[in-house]
C-alpha cells in the first residue's frame, strides 16, 4: 500500500516536472509582446496578470522568487511592473531577455499613444473628440483621488507619517516647492526618524506569499542562481559603464546637433531627472513633470496635461507613458524640425522622452539584480523610503486638487462652474470607491457620457 502511494506521488511529481519545460528566448518574446498589448489596469493589474501567467499557469518562476523580485522593484524609482518584467526576462535569458521583456512592455503603448496624440493635436477641437475628453477629465480627477487613497491607506500608519503627508501637500500647494526638494527633505526626516523613533517608520510588506502551491517552477525556490545573475564587481562596473556611455552618447548627440538649450536636449535632461524621482509610481512624479513641462518649459498647457493623462489611462503599459504624450505635444508646439515637419518633430520628441524616461529602469535591474539574487530574502523598506512614500501621498492629493480646479473651473474662478463635470466626477468616484469598478470601464463610460452631453445637450 505504501509502495503504491509512493509510486503515485512520484508519478504526479514527474508529471509536474515534465510540465515545466525550458523556455526559449523566442517563446518568451511572444509572451512579453502579448503582455505589452494587454497590460491594462495600472501596476496592480499588470503585476496580477504576470503572477497568474508566470507563477500559476506557465510556472516559469516560483511564488517566492516572484515576490522577491517584486519587493526589489517596489523600492526602486520607476514603473515597478515594467521593472518586474525586465527582472524576470533578465533572470531567464540574460541581458537581452531583460531588454526584450522591458522594451515590449513599453513599445505597444508608445505606438498607440503616438497615434492618439496625433488625433488629439490634429482633431482635438472636433466636437466628438472634445466631448469624449470632456467626460474623461473629471473621471481622471476621481482616479487620482482614488490613487491617493490607495497609497495613503497603506503608507500612513501613524500621526508622524500623516504629518509628513500634510506638510508635503502644503509645501507644494501653497509654496510651489519643487518635488525633488520635497523628496530630499522627506528622506532626511525618515533617516533621523528611523534612528530615533524606528517604530514610527516601519512599514509592513505589502505582498504576502500565497499558501497555495502551484507545483515546481522553471526558476524554483531552490534553483541555483543562473551564472549570468551572479554578482561580481567586474560585471557591476561594466554594466554601469555601458549605461553611462549610452546615456552620454545619446544626450551628447542631441546637444551637438541642437545645442544644450534645444528642445530635444532639454527634454532628454529633464526626463532623465524625472526617471530618478518616480518613487511611489506615476501619480507621484506627475506634479514634477507638470512643474517642468508646463510651468518652466511651456511644452504644453495644464489642460493638455490633463488630457494626456486621460489618454494614458486608456492605453496598455505603465501610466508613466503619459510622458510620451508630453513629448509629442512639446515637439508639435515647438516644431523642432521646422514648421513643415511638425508631425516628425512630435514623433521624435515622443521617442526621445520615452527613451530617457525608461533607460534608468533597465539600469537599476541589470545593475542591482545580481546583488538581489545573492540575498534571496525579503527586502524591507527603509525609514527614509517610508517617509518619502508618505510625502508622495501629499503630492498626489495636490495633483488631484489641481485637476479638480481646472476641470470644474476651466476658465478660472471668475468663469462658470461645470456642474456636469462635477456629477461625472462624483459618479466615477462612487464607482471606484464603492463598487470597485476598474479604471478602464470608468474612463470609457465617462467618455461616452461626455460625448452625449456635447452632441445632444450642448
Amino acid at each position: 500500500m505504501q509502495q503504491t502511494k509512493m509510486a503515485q506521488d512520484n508519478e504526479i511529481r514527474n508529471e509536474r516536472i515534465n510540465a515545466v519545460e525550458a523556455v526559449s528566448l523566442g517563446q518568451a518574446l511572444w509572451y512579453w509582446l502579448k503582455l505589452g498589448l494587454i497590460s491594462f489596469g495600472g501596476p496592480a493589474g499588470q503585476i496580477a496578470i504576470m503572477h497568474q501567467d508566470l507563477v500559476e499557469r506557465k510556472r516559469w518562476i516560483s511564488e517566492k522568487r516572484f515576490l522577491h523580485a517584486l519587493n526589489y522593484c517596489m523600492v526602486l524609482p520607476g514603473p515597478e511592473a515594467q521593472q518586474l518584467a525586465t527582472y524576470i526576462g533578465w533572470l531567464m535569458h540574460r541581458t537581452w531577455g531583460g531588454v526584450i521583456a522591458g522594451g515590449l512592455f513599453v513599445l505597444p503603448s508608445l505606438f498607440i499613444l503616438i497615434g492618439l496624440s496625433w488625433v488629439y493635436m490634429a482633431f482635438g477641437s472636433v466636437p466628438a473628440v472634445a466631448g469624449v475628453l470632456y467626460g474623461i477629465k473629471p473621471a481622471v480627477t476621481a482616479i487620482v483621488v482614488f490613487a491617493a487613497y490607495r497609497i495613503g491607506s497603506r503608507a500612513l500608519k501613524n500621526a508622524w507619517l500623516w504629518s509628513i503627508a500634510a506638510a508635503a501637500f502644503l509645501a507644494i500647494f501653497l509654496a510651489n516647492v519643487p518635488f525633488p526638494f520635497i523628496v530630499l527633505v522627506a528622506g532626511i526626516i525618515g533617516h533621523f526618524g528611523g534612528k530615533y523613533a524606528p517604530s514610527r517608520f516601519v512599514v509592513g510588506g505589502g505582498h504576502k506569499s500565497g499558501d497555495k502551491g502551484f507545483g515546481p517552477a522553471l526558476l524554483d525556490d531552490d534553483t541555483p542562481t543562473p551564472r549570468h545573475a551572479l554578482f561580481t564587481w567586474k560585471r557591476f562596473a561594466l554594466v554601469l559603464g555601458v549605461f553611462l556611455l549610452i546615456w552620454l552618447a545619446a544626450i551628447g548627440a542631441l546637444s551637438l546637433v541642437y545645442g544644450w538649450s534645444g528642445t530635444l536636449t532639454q527634454m532628454a535632461w529633464f526626463f532623465t531627472k524625472a526617471a530618478l524621482l518616480t518613487f511611489g509610481g506615476a501619480y507621484a512624479v506627475l506634479p514634477y513633470v507638470y512643474q517642468g513641462a508646463v510651468d518652466n518649459y511651456h511644452w504644453l498647457t495644464g489642460l493638455e496635461m490633463i488630457d494626456g493623462l486621460a489618454l494614458g489611462e486608456t492605453t496598455p503599459g505603465p501610466l508613466i507613458m503619459v510622458v510620451s504624450f508630453v513629448g509629442f505635444v512639446g515637439g508639435w508646439t515647438k516644431a523642432v524640425f521646422g514648421p513643415d515637419a511638425i508631425l516628425a518633430s512630435a514623433v521624435a520628441a515622443s521617442v526621445v522622452v520615452t527613451f530617457f524616461t525608461f533607460l534608468p529602469s533597465f539600469l537599476f535591474i541589470l545593475l542591482g539584480g545580481p546583488f538581489i539574487e545573492t540575498t534571496h530574502g525579503n527586502l524591507k523598506f527603509t525609514a527614509p523610503l517610508t517617509a518619502i512614500t508618505s510625502a508622495v501621498v501629499g503630492v498626489i492629493v495636490n495633483l488631484a486638487v489641481f485637476f479638480a480646479l481646472h476641470v470644474l473651473w476651466p476658465h478660472g474662478m471668475q468663469g462658470g462652474f461645470e456642474w456636469p463635470s462635477l456629477l461625472i466626477g462624483l459618479v466615477a468616484g462612487i464607482a471606484l470607491f464603492r463598487f470597485k469598478v476598474g479604471v478602464i470601464p470608468v474612463v470609457l463610460a465617462s467618455g461616452v457620457v461626455g460625448l452625449a452631453l456635447k452632441l445632444f445637450v450642448s
